[in-house]
């Protein structure tokens, strides 16, 4: 069991606002990121995980894109493309007029479907095998059904008794999440797989960075690690929250958080810190997702 007590670094709300700019090795990548002349424009700030998510699908993908990471001093350009004023948003350049995608998930089928056309990338186990493939999409659904909400809870929880049972629920839904990782590895790669030899060693790279030896991000990673990432970072600092022990889970979330296309989109951890106590504190008027967490309604 993980640490789950309430231990907030800062027990007083301090007023800080949400960040409009990125900070660290985010910076670099928005700064190496501005071509005007690419067909691809994301809107999408600088802390938000759900962009991030879409964020390295486009690095991992090496898909070209420009981003804009304070969406909302284009107030009018962002709700032409997200009637919500939510992000992440895609503009698409090379229709006349642009169009525009939103949701993430979404996205990230438009971006995988893109690259195999284009850039020849993905982070699917290949198409030959779609049992493999949806194993890797199953666990990723799972962290959009319960990890993620689960992560707000706990943070947005105020008195300890709800954080402490908030934190136990996040706890089991990485601990899903985990076992439906190692599912696909076992069913595809273990004794006994579906999948001959020649074959497991085609899919192994689609399956992510659980499998011990990959180097490349898969679908399931990208769907969860903006909130696994989180998890180290504001719930640690917030809820004094720390990852259940375990050597292959900590390899798996180092693997990941050091992973170049997902450093490529983090800001320093002060950042974060900043743009997440509204959430600590569940300020009224924080977000659309913060105010159906507590409204016990489904995330926008």
């Amino acid at each position: 069991m993980s640490n789950t007590e309430s231990t907030a670094a800062s027990k007083s709300d301090q007023g800080r606002p949400y960040n409009t700019k990125a900070t660290g090795e985010a910076l670099k990548t928005v700064e190496a990121h501005q071509d005007d002349q690419v067909d691809i424009t994301l809107f999408g700030s600088c802390f938000c995980p759900f962009v991030q998510r879409v964020w390295v699908m486009l690095e991992a993908l090496e898909i070209p894109y420009k981003v804009e990471v304070d969406p909302y001093k284009k107030p009018k350009e962002l709700l032409e493309l997200s009637p919500k004023g939510l992000v992440p948003a895609l503009k698409l350049n090379n229709f006349t007029p642009p169009r525009a995608l939103n949701e993430s998930t979404v996205i990230m089928e438009y971006l995988e479907d893109l690259a195999e056309s284009s850039t020849k990338k993905t982070v699917l186990p290949l198409p030959f095998n779609p049992y493999a493939r949806a194993l890797a999409r199953l666990a990723a659904d799972q962290a959009c059904r319960s990890l993620v909400p689960a992560f707000y809870r706990y943070l947005q929880a105020q008195d300890v008794e709800k954080q402490t049972t908030a934190g136990l629920e996040f706890q089991d839904a990485i601990d899903v999440f985990i076992a439906l990782l190692g599912r696909a590895e076992n069913e595809i790669l273990g004794p006994g797989a579906i999948s001959g030899e020649g074959e497991a060693a085609m899919l192994r790279k689609g399956l992510g960075l659980w499998i011990e030896g990959n180097t490349e991000l898969g679908w399931a990673d990208i769907m969860a690690a903006p909130w696994l990432f989180r998890a180290k970072v504001v719930l640690g600092h917030y809820r004094g929250y720390r990852f259940a022990p375990g050597d292959r889970v900590q390899r798996y979330l180092e693997r990941v958080f050091e992973h170049p296309h997902f450093k490529a989109t983090c800001s320093d951890e002060q950042l974060y810190y900043d743009s997440y106590e509204r959430y600590a504190f569940n300020r009224p008027n924080t977000s659309q997702v913060a105010t159906a967490i507590n409204e016990g309604r489904a995330l926008p």
